[in-house]
This record gives C-alpha cells, sequence and structure tokens, in this order.
C-alpha cells in the first residue's frame, strides 16, 4: 500500500474548515511528496454526489461543530463517502467552546464508512453566530499548529505504510485512532438555556435580510442548504443551519438576526467564552 493523493475534503459555510484542513493537506502531502485533491462539499449538489476512495488515498475530512456534534443535516451525505481501505483523519473546527463529543462521532463514522483513522484533529475557529467570539481565528498560530499536524501525519503515515509493505502477511492490524468523547449516543447536542436555565430553541430562527441588499443573490449561492430563493434573497425555501455564510459573506452586510432567543444566545456565548481555545491534535498510538 502506498499514498498516491492526499484529499483534503470539507464541509465549510465559512471558510474556517476549508482553511485547516487545506493547510494540514497541503502539509501531508508536501511531508509525502504527493499530489493534493479537493472536494469541496459545502454545497448540496456535491454533497449529495458521494464518493468512493481507495487504499492510494489519504483523506482529511472536516466538518465544523454544530451544538457538539457534526452537523446532523449532514449525516446521510457523509454516509456516502466510501472509504474503501484508504486513510482518514477526522478534523472539526468549533467556535471557541468546545468540540465535545464531534471528533469521535466523525471519527467513528469515518471507521464505519471504511477508513482506517490515523490522526484527528480539533480546531478552534471563529464561531458562525459571532464575529467577537473566537474573533481572528485561526490566526498564525492556529495555521502553524495544523501545517505541524498534517506534516507529522504524512510521515508517520510514511513509516506505517512502509512496515507494513515489509510485513504484508500482517495486515491492517491497527486500532482507529483514540480521540475524546462518549461512544455511540455521542451523548446528546448542545443546549443553549438562558439565566434560568430555560432552553433556548433557535432550530426554526432564520435571518433577516435590510434594506442595504442589492439582491446581488450570493447568500442564494452560497447557502449549503440551498434554502434561500435566488429570486427573493428575502425567502427561505428551506431549513437555516446558522452556519452564518449569508451573514459573514454578504457584502452589503444585509443580512441579520433579531430573534431574542438567538440574541441572548450569542451575547452568553461571547461573555462565556472568553479565553482562548486552544487546538488538539491526536494520533495512533
Amino acid at each position: 500500500m502506498k499514498i498516491n493523493t492526499v484529499w483534503a475534503v470539507y464541509f465549510s459555510p465559512t471558510d474556517t474548515t476549508k482553511k485547516m484542513v487545506t493547510t494540514a493537506a497541503n502539509a501531508a502531502a508536501e511531508a509525502m511528496q504527493v499530489p493534493v485533491k479537493h472536494w469541496d462539499i459545502t454545497l448540496p449538489a456535491p454533497r449529495k454526489a458521494g464518493k468512493e476512495f481507495g487504499e492510494g488515498d489519504l483523506v482529511i475530512l472536516g466538518t465544523p461543530v454544530y451544538a457538539g456534534r457534526v452537523p446532523n443535516v449532514i449525516l446521510k451525505d457523509l454516509a456516502l463517502l466510501q472509504g474503501n481501505g484508504a486513510i482518514g483523519v477526522p478534523v472539526n473546527c468549533f467556535g471557541n467552546r468546545n468540540f465535545d463529543n464531534a471528533l469521535i462521532e466523525l471519527r467513528d463514522i469515518m471507521e464505519n464508512q471504511g477508513f482506517h483513522t490515523v490522526a484527528a484533529a480539533a480546531f478552534s475557529c471563529e464561531h458562525s453566530f459571532s464575529r467577537q467570539l473566537g474573533a481572528g481565528r485561526p490566526d498564525d498560530k492556529d495555521f502553524q499548529t495544523a501545517f505541524t499536524f498534517g506534516w507529522k501525519l504524512g510521515y508517520q503515515v510514511e513509516i506505517l505504510l512502509k512496515a507494513m509493505r515489509e510485513n504484508p502477511e500482517v495486515g491492517w492490524t491497527y486500532p482507529s485512532v483514540e480521540v475524546p468523547g462518549i461512544p455511540e449516543t455521542y451523548g446528546g447536542y448542545y443546549q443553549p438555556r438562558d439565566r434560568h436555565g430555560n432552553p433556548i430553541d433557535i432550530r426554526k430562527v432564520k435571518p433577516l435580510t435590510g434594506d442595504n441588499c442589492n439582491g446581488c443573490g450570493l447568500c442564494a449561492e452560497i447557502c449549503p442548504m440551498g434554502s434561500i430563493d435566488p429570486k427573493d434573497v428575502r425567502q427561505f425555501t428551506g431549513i437555516c443551519i446558522k452556519c452564518g455564510a449569508c451573514i459573514k459573506k454578504c457584502p452589503q452586510g444585509a443580512k441579520y438576526y433579531e430573534d431574542p432567543g438567538y440574541l441572548y444566545h450569542k451575547t452568553e456565548l461571547e461573555e462565556m467564552y472568553t479565553r482562548r481555545a486552544e487546538p488538539e491534535v491526536f494520533f495512533m498510538e
């Protein structure tokens, strides 16, 4: 077995996951002297197309963390990825709070789909709800961590595969990479609450559109759920997952929220998680 291609695969509405996965993939490919290919599964069409990988592939798969888990709206689409013995690396980006059980969930998804997971990483990035929470992340220090992670990954995979080639009768007997979290049930989803402990339900909340909207249609093009009507960007034809893409990428700054529960939760997160959450990386023993 020999790696021929490093794949950077990412669901990344606001591009932070894309940046970290790409940085790690480029470093791994450089260490192994093989090419990098990118597959952006943010939009519905490529995500629902599925893809088969094989033993010559090293696949770094990244998703953001939503409510402490892999975004549930893409679980069926991730099930369309077939590892077929490819080496897999799950990567999460979280909004300066915690990655909770998202990394172990993504690892298990990859293992169940036929990938051999040998490493994993979680990076703190700017929160999708806020420009203040995790502001400026990923920064230079984060990129350096991602690059070092990727370089070490490439180096260790080369050593691992060399050992397997020298002992072909052994085959793949290595366990999956160990990461923190609750396996199997994954502990449910993070539930926002007000100061009295009452649950805040923002699942049906959707952004509004200000009078400064010029109707360019960019928000409809980049919505990962395809939920914004391109003929009238003030209208939603599907669900909103609060990814922040239409708000943070609008050239006019025309998208915004005014739901009290959403704004309370956003402010609470900004006030509670002012410390700098650091990346965490994991390698197979």
